[in-house]
């Protein structure tokens, strides 16, 4: 005995949390975001990121 399939797969949204895409470029934008600002404040600083937070 079979049973039937759908014909068609579910349109579910996917969800905005945990191992996604939507995480995964979300993630990658941030730090692409981060290393420009800190790139950002070497330049006009003239210092490292962490002489310039006052750690080294």
């Amino acid at each position: 005995m079979s049973q039937a399939q759908p014909s068609q797969t579910p349109n579910v949204e996917e969800p905005k949390f945990g191992f996604n895409d939507y995480a995964e470029k979300l993630n990658g934008r941030a730090a692409m975001l981060g290393f420009l600002i800190a790139l950002a404040i070497e330049y006009f600083s003239g210092k490292g990121l962490l002489s310039w937070l006052g750690l080294h």
